[in-house]
């Protein structure tokens, strides 16, 4: 019998819904579970319930919320192995990343409860002598987080943790196409005591359930992570009310390769920048500028790592490179795009089609003389596909990396110390990773610029986002 979920509001699982969202394993095709797909009164209740609960909550000390997400964590913790293999059959991630997942969701909850004893207001110099002016940070109130299908565990905890330990209330809607972890961690904070209402689950389409969620006037903070055409809406949707938003959207992030680099070193770093989640995801390595001295040895080295990857469904392998991507329609994406490529005069090195396999896999593909115009230099790809054009130096490889509506993450490899620091400082990205993988710190920043989003994530400065202002002037007789 098909598991049938609920959806978790006011500290208890409602049986509500309007309709059901059938759950699919990507690599199979077999159906999972059903979920909740929620209308606006649902959505409605469940951020009520997120507003009667928000006030006290946020009057505790930031010591004891922190106690309560570690009670979340340790309940993640307990069950990290089942909720792995939850993640590999919804999502097709492979087992050894979807066990990465939820141990770096528990650590991530912990990270964000030690800011507890370290949120930090100012006090600002007056004008008058016998004045004091205070800068508090206050909860901004009630927080909608809509999450994304790629990590779809961790973005609950990127979400809720630093929104909770500011003192905000939260409602959660997955992707309808991962839900199933989400309503398992539900159950998770069920076994806690977390006071009801301050964390709450609704299931549902992002047409339904979050267009109700975004146009919900008693929303004060809208944080999602997804398309940028999806983030487009949410904000024209936010408008309305004139809600704040924090996006963390799409990623075309440039990987430039200097003929000085350790060409090993680089090629492994691209590679596993490439292939990690199928390629599905936002800060991946989604082109390659490498300098014409390096070009035939850096293809060469990659053309071996690409031919030996190993792919297939990750719920029966536990040695796989990557699994299926997550629907058909991110298939044909992929593949309109590599076709699109060959008819503009790329040429494929390995793969270029759909894998001969049972549900959405596309070959680990490597392609060479791609041109700035194409649109597989230009279009987010979202899958195990590389290309790479030549160029002759460093500017040329920074100007082509910037002329880009995205400005999420980038890369360089060199062994020149002036050529590193001259990139950090003219590439118009978020992050730049030198001589690394594409993969942040929990204690960094993770922002985009351009249509990568707005606002970020982690760190000190991604907890600051879930705070509002309040100054006061307090001047004495």
């Amino acid at each position: 019998m098909t598991q049938l979920y609920k959806n978790f509001i006011d500290g208890a699982f409602a049986a509500d819904a309007t309709g059901l969202v059938d759950v699919f394993n990507p690599a199979t095709g077999a159906l999972l579970a059903q979920v909740p797909d929620s209308d606006e009164s649902i959505v409605a209740r469940a951020v009520e319930a997120a507003r009667r609960a928000q006030p006290s909550w946020g009057r505790l000390a930031p010591i004891e919320r922190a106690g309560y997400l570690r009670k979340i964590s340790a309940k993640v913790r307990e069950r990290r192995t089942e909720l792995a293999k939850i993640i590999v059959a919804e999502q097709g991630k492979t087992q050894q990343l979807a066990q990465v997942e939820v141990d770096f969701t528990a650590d991530y909850i912990d990270y964000m409860a030690e800011w507890a004893r370290r949120l930090e207001g100012e006090v600002l110099t007056s004008d008058r002598s016998n004045e004091n002016i205070f800068l508090f940070r206050k909860p901004i109130g009630v927080v909608a987080g809509i999450l994304p299908w790629n990590f779809p565990f961790f973005l609950i905890a990127r979400k809720l943790a630093p929104a909770l330990i500011t003192g905000n209330t939260i409602v959660i809607k997955p992707s309808e196409e991962t839900p199933i972890n989400a309503f398992e961690f539900a159950k998770l904070v069920a076994g806690t005591d977390l006071p009801k209402g301050v964390f709450n689950l609704v299931g549902g389409r992002g047409r339904s359930t979050g267009e109700a969620l975004c146009a919900n006037p008693n929303v004060d903070l809208i944080t999602f992570t997804g398309s940028v055409a999806t983030g487009s809406r949410i904000m024209q949707t936010a408008g309305r009310n004139l809600t704040r938003v924090n996006l963390e959207l799409g990623g075309k992030a440039p990987a430039i390769v200097l003929a000085d680099a350790d060409l090993d070193l680089a090629a492994k770093a691209i590679y596993d920048s490439r292939v990690i989640n199928t390629g599905q995801v936002c800060n991946c390595a989604e082109r390659v500028y490498v300098e014409r001295g390096a070009h035939e040895a850096l293809v060469d080295r990659l053309a071996q790592h690409f031919k030996a990857t190993r792919y297939g469904d990750p719920s029966v392998r536990d040695d796989l490179h990557m699994g299926p991507l997550v629907n058909q329609i991110g298939l044909d994406k992929v593949s309109a795009l590599v076709e699109q490529a060959k008819r503009d005069g790329a040429t494929i090195i390995t793969g270029g089609k759909r894998a001969d396999l049972e549900g959405f896999h596309y070959e680990p593909t490597l392609i060479v003389d791609a041109r700035a115009d194409m649109d597989i230099m230009r279009k987010e790809i979202f899958g195990p596909v590389l290309p790479i054009q030549v160029v002759e130096d460093l500017d040329e490889a920074i100007a082509l990396s910037n002329d880009s509506e995205y400005g999420l993450t980038s890369s360089i490899f060199t062994s020149n110390i002036n050529s590193a620091i001259h990139a950090a400082r003219e590439l118009n990205f978020g992050e730049t990773y030198i001589n690394r993988e594409h993969f942040e710190a929990m204690q960094g920043f993770h922002a985009g610029r351009r249509k990568s989003g707005i606002g970020g994530a982690d760190g000190k400065h991604g907890l600051y986002e879930f705070t509002e202002t309040h100054v006061v002037y307090l001047q004495t007789p």
